[in-house]
């Protein structure tokens, strides 16, 4: 199983930029795809619906700002739009997750410090909230992937210029900490970082031009600890650009 995931600085700008020609050349037998920028009914075109995939959008509801989007070959047997924090603030980001018998994939877009609540602690909230929602979920017979836009990075070589970046946010103390939780406590898994383990890998150029700047490592596949010895392969996309994030591709021996 192949799984292609990218923040794509809003859908209407990438697609100009060749992203759906790109994809139909990949195989991927899902796409999850953040920062779409756009209201599903906008995106009714057939190149937003490509052939022998299934498409799935969730918006922000009535501004253009966030929406994820998963196209999938394989029919979901169900569909979950957002987290259902009481708080509320999931919806300052975007997650839409598809359900299959023992495997669910979720398509996330976590909230930036400058959100549209303009509080850098919906970020902090959100992460507090999504770190109890895995615990809940892990006790549950099901396997997870979450493949998107975290807004964070975890070790010194996932930020170019780390030193000098560690006061900025995606990348403070209390963010690489919360990260550590994910990995060391509750016993998630970087499926990239399984089988790559070079430290030029960046997604995301906050200049919002590749390659201008320092490059950050910010999107990730997240996977059930039970699913580790499962991927194969991971490489981030560097041959053409479709918006200031890379695509991450992972392949893993799963079937659906």
């Amino acid at each position: 199983m192949r799984i292609i995931n990218l923040s794509v600085d809003g859908i209407f700008q990438a697609a100009q930029r060749g992203l759906y020609d790109w994809l139909s050349e990949q195989d991927a037998d899902i796409i999850c795809l953040q920062d779409l920028r756009a209201l599903e009914y906008e995106l009714d075109h057939d190149i937003f619906h490509p052939e022998g995939y299934h498409a799935y959008f969730f918006d922000s509801g009535t501004k253009h700002y966030n929406g994820v989007a998963i196209y999938t070959r394989h029919q979901p047997k169900a569909l979950i739009y957002g987290l259902g924090f009481s708080s509320g603030v999931d919806m300052e980001g975007r997650y839409l997750q598809a359900d299959y018998d023992n495997i669910s994939i979720g398509s996330l877009l976590a909230p930036s410090a400058s959100s549209e609540l303009e509080s850098v602690d919906v970020k902090t909230s959100f992460f507090d909230d999504f770190q109890a929602h895995l615990h809940k979920i892990t006790r549950k017979r099901r396997e997870f992937i979450f493949c998107g836009n975290w807004q964070m990075a975890h070790k010194a070589i996932d930020v170019q210029n780390a030193q000098q970046n560690a006061g900025n946010s995606g990348f403070l103390e209390h963010e690489r900490q919360w990260m550590d939780q994910l990995y060391n406590q509750i016993g998630y898994v970087d499926a990239f970082r399984r089988v790559n383990k070079d430290n030029d890998e960046y997604t995301w150029w906050p200049s919002g031009e590749v390659g201008n700047g320092d490059g950050w490592r910010t999107d990730l596949q997240v996977v059930s600890e039970n699913l580790k010895n499962r991927v194969e392969y991971g490489v981030t996309y560097k041959n053409k650009l479709f918006s200031s994030h890379l695509p991450l591709i992972i392949d893993y021996d799963i079937e659906l």
